[in-house]
Parts: C-alpha cells; sequence; structure tokens
C-alpha cells in the first residue's frame, strides 16, 4: 500500500536505511523539491511501530514542504527519522552510516537536527556528507537552530496580537507555554523580557523547574496547562495537542507556538475559527530555525538569518489577509498561500534531482 500512500501524500522518494553492523533503521521522505533540495531535519525517536515511524516522517516531511513555501525560501520539504531511543543507542557508526545514505541521494535531501538529535550528532553525519546544516560554528555552521525558532515564534505572534488585539505590547498578555524544551525555554525567556505572565509544564521537570527558578513562571502539572485562563496557548511540544479533548478547555483568544501540526486535523481548525480563536498557523511560525540553517548553504551570516526572522511577522500578515479575503479558517488560507508558490514556481522548474557541486560555502568538514 505504500505507493497508494505516496500517491495520496505527493511523496516523490522515500529511502529505508538500514546497516545491520550499525545498528541503523531509518527512513528518509522526500516530499516535494520544485522549489530546491529538500530540507529538514532528522528526527532519533523509539517509535513503537515501524509503521508509526513511517506515517510520522510521511507527516513531517510535507509540512516542511509548506514550511519552506510559505516562508519564501527556495528550498522544498523532506525529513528523516531514525528508529531508536536516542538516550541509549547513539553512536558514531549509526550517524556515519546515516550520513553515507544521505550522500548517496547527491543532495536532493539535505538534514538538520531535530527531536533526538544535537549538533554532536550532526558532527558525525558531516564526516560522511557535505549535505547537513545545523552544524556547529566551528564548522562554519549556525549551531543549535532553538534560539531563532523561538525568536521567528515572536515574530508570529506579534502579528497574530496586532490582528486579535490592535497592538504588539506581548508583555500586557498572559501565555500558556505547554513544553519547554529547546525551543520552549528559548521562547519562554523572549516572554518573559517584555514581563509577560507565563504558565509552563513539560514532562521534563528539571525544565520546568528552571523556568520558574530563573524566569519567574508558574508551573503546571501536564493535563492543568489547558485549563489556565492563558490569552494565548502557545504548544511547544509535539503535535495534536488542539484536538476534540482539549478545545473546549482552552480559554485562550491566540493560538500560536513554535510546535509542529498543533491541530489534530482540520475539523479541529474549523472548530478554532468557529469560536473565534485566532490560529497562528504552526509552519509559519516556526520557520525560524529552517530560514536559519537554510543560510548555511550559501555560507552562513548571523545578521542575514536575523533579518530573515523578521519576515516571519509579513508572512503571518499575508496569511491573515488570505483568510480574511478568502472567508476561510487560517490554517487553510496558509496552504493557500504555499501551494499557489509551488504551482507557480513549478511551471519554470523541474523537480531538484541533486547537484554534487553544491557549495556550502565557509564549511570545514572533518575527516
Amino acid at each position: 500500500m505504500i505507493f497508494e500512500t505516496l500517491a495520496q501524500t505527493g511523496h516523490e522518494q522515500v529511502v529505508f536505511c538500514h546497516n545491520k553492523d550499525a545498528g541503523l533503521k531509518a527512513i528518509i521522505a522526500i516530499h516535494n523539491t520544485v522549489l530546491g533540495p529538500a530540507l529538514g531535519g532528522t528526527r532519533m525517536w523509539a517509535y513503537k511501530t515501524e509503521q508509526e515511524a513511517l506515517n510520522d516522517v510521511l507527516r513531517l516531511s510535507r509540512g516542511m514542504t509548506y514550511k519552506a513555501a510559505v516562508s519564501g525560501i527556495n528550498l522544498g520539504g523532506g525529513k528523516a527519522v531514525i528508529i531508536g531511543d536516542p538516550s541509549k543507542d547513539k553512536s558514531e557508526a549509526l550517524f556515519r552510516a546515516f550520513g553515507r545514505f544521505i550522500n548517496s541521494l547527491n543532495g536532493r535531501y539535505i538534514t538538520a537536527e531535530d527531536v533526538g538529535i544535537d549538533v554532536n550528532d550532526m558532527e558525525y553525519v558531516l564526516k560522511e556528507t557535505e549535505f547537513v546544516t545545523g552544524v556547529h560554528q566551528v564548522h562554519g555552521g549556525s549551531g543549535d537552530p532553538s534560539p531563532f525558532t523561538a525568536f521567528g515564534t515572536l515574530q508570529g505572534l506579534m502579528a497574530a496580537l496586532n490582528v486579535k488585539f490592535g497592538n504588539e505590547d506581548v508583555g500586557k498578555y498572559s501565555y500558556a507555554v505547554q513544553g519547554v524544551g529547546h525551543v520552549g525555554m528559548e521562547f519562554v525567556k523572549l516572554l518573559r523580557e517584555q514581563g509577560a505572565k507565563v504558565w509552563v509544564t513539560d514532562i521534563n521537570q528539571e525544565a520546568v523547574r528552571r523556568c520558574v527558578d530563573e524566569f519567574g513562571c508558574e508551573a503546571v502539572a501536564l493535563d492543568e496547562i489547558y485549563d489556565v485562563p492563558a490569552d494565548i496557548y502557545s504548544p511547544c511540544a509535539l503535535g495534536g495537542t488542539v484536538n476534540e479533548k482539549t478545545l473546549p478547555r482552552l480559554k485562550c483568544k491566540v493560538i500560536c507556538g513554535a510546535a509542529n501540526n498543533q491541530l489534530a486535523n482540520d475539523a479541529i481548525g474549523d472548530e478554532v475559527e468557529a469560536r473565534g480563536i485566532l490560529y497562528a498557523p504552526d509552519y509559519a511560525v516556526n520557520a525560524g530555525g529552517l530560514m536559519n540553517v537554510s543560510l548555511e548553504i550559501d555560507g552562513y551570516n548571523r545578521e542575514r538569518a536575523m533579518r530573515m526572522m523578521r519576515t516571519i511577522y509579513y508572512n503571518l500578515g499575508k496569511i491573515f489577509q488570505i483568510a480574511k479575503r478568502d472567508g476561510i479558517p487560517t490554517y487553510k488560507a496558509a496552504d493557500r498561500m504555499a501551494e499557489e508558490r509551488i504551482t507557480a514556481i513549478g511551471k519554470i522548474k523541474l523537480p531538484h534531482m541533486g547537484n554534487q557541486q553544491t557549495r556550502f560555502l565557509g564549511r570545514m568538514r572533518g575527516q
């Protein structure tokens, strides 16, 4: 049923990667390369089944296509997942074996960090392939993309506040932040710097304590985050937290966070709209990390990266305008904006077939 599934999702290519000696079981999904080579992170997760891993990589890679398109970047969408426990299954051999599979794709797919993966893991991948971003600054990379994702999320938040409340005064409102990992923690810092009231929750109690002790947040239990009287709900962990069980409990007027796939399904997106809650589409809001690592391809420049982050504000403004113009929910408006760009550019470009001549300027690879 795989080809039937790919026909439905629109994927160009799915690669199953296996190296018994290294303990590698990975899947690379390339969704669409009309705008350019597919760029998207690698996630390492202890999936319960191989089908669960496949479903995740197909969903995530499609999201990357839309994220790049709506952000105005000349890149396509892809993603990779490694089946394994990141707390105990990592090794140099595993990541170098994975790097060789990436290299075999000839530049059609470029990887980066995602859940369960850090800069140190990427250094092993870099030993085997040029087609990796998010590497440490000593190699000419940009390092951890989390601060940029958080800063971009703040730009999207300001755009949403402006539409909903007629101002961009972040500190005037209260926030329920679900998930304070790398990105969530950085986002909390930005909110508190502007004096905002912030409730936080996370499965990692040490991270929660840091938010309370260092930043003055208020901690709540995992399931209680949906019940706090926050103006903005900010999901910054895994997806699907806005669903039929949680939505009736939310008291917020805006949903804006850094997590991917925040809406459980389209019906929930319609219900969010019907309840008068403004949804800032996730892949437009959290595009800062992608924007940041994409600059490594031409030679990384931090000032240029920060300038790109600010375009998220204007991209969200366009989405809200389309939603109002066409009378559709914002999640549909974001899809429409992305699809229109892919269609327009697709008329003048063929799918990207990779290019070994691609240069990552300023890059020094370990040997």
